[in-house]
C-alpha cells in the first residue's frame, strides 16, 4: 500500500502555464503544483470561501446526493501520477460502506479539491508523488519576489478571482455568449452579497 501524507491547499498560483493549485503536504517545505482550469479555480475558491450561493454548482450536487445517502465523505486522494495527469478519488463512508471497506469514485484533481473545499474533509496525497514532484517553497515565494513564472500581486485570492470573473464576463459580451455572461453575472452578484468583493 501507497504512503499517504495529509496536506492542504497551500495557495493558488498563476503562471504563465495557467493556475495552478499547489498542494503541501503537512510537515514539508515543499508544494505539488497541480494545474487546474479557469471554471475548476472559481469552484474551490467559492468552496473555500465558504460563499453560498442561491443555486448549486455540481460540486454542491454531489455533496447533497451523499448527504441524501447518508454516506460520508471521508477524505480525497491524489494517488496517482500516469502521462504528466494527477489522478484522484473520493472515499466515501456509511451506509454499506465502511471505513475499512469505502466506496472509492475516480475524480479528477480539481473536482476533488472542490468537494474538500466545501466539506473540509482532508486531502491526501502519496509520498512518491511529493517525492517526484514536489517543488521546494523558497521557490514560490522567491517567485512572488519577481523572481520566477508566478505572478505578483498585492490581491487576495478572493479578489484576483473577482477580477478574473470581471475579465471573463467582458469577454462574454463581447463574443455575444449572453448565457454564459449571465451565469458569471450571477457568480459575481453573489459574491458581493456575501461580501466577496
Amino acid at each position: 500500500m501507497q504512503k499517504m501524507l495529509q496536506a492542504e491547499i497551500w495557495t493558488i498560483a498563476q503562471t504563465k502555464e495557467g493556475s495552478a493549485v499547489l498542494l503541501r503536504p503537512r510537515g514539508k517545505n515543499v508544494a505539488v503544483p497541480i494545474f487546474v482550469g479557469q471554471l475548476e479555480i472559481q469552484s474551490i475558491l467559492i468552496g473555500k470561501e465558504g460563499i453560498s450561493l442561491p443555486r448549486p454548482l455540481t460540486h454542491d450536487l454531489l455533496l447533497e446526493l451523499i448527504d441524501k445517502q447518508n454516506l460520508i465523505l471521508e477524505r480525497v486522494e491524489i494517488y496517482e501520477l500516469k502521462n504528466n495527469t494527477f489522478h484522484a478519488r473520493l472515499v466515501i463512508t456509511g451506509g454499506i460502506h465502511s471505513r475499512e471497506n469505502p466506496l472509492t469514485l475516480d475524480s479528477r484533481p480539481s473536482d476533488a479539491f472542490g468537494l474538500a473545499t466545501r466539506r473540509k474533509c482532508p486531502i491526501f496525497i502519496t509520498a512518491e508523488i511529493v517525492k517526484e514532484t514536489g517543488i521546494p517553497l523558497d521557490f514560490f515565494i522567491n517567485a512572488l519576489d519577481g523572481s520566477s513564472p508566478v505572478s505578483k500581486s498585492d490581491l487576495s485570492p478572493l479578489e484576483e478571482e473577482h477580477q478574473r470573473l470581471v475579465d471573463q464576463l467582458n469577454e462574454a459580451v463581447e463574443r455575444e455568449d449572453y448565457e454564459r455572461a449571465a451565469e458569471i453575472r450571477d457568480i459575481l452578484k453573489e459574491m458581493a452579497s456575501n461580501g466577496g468583493e
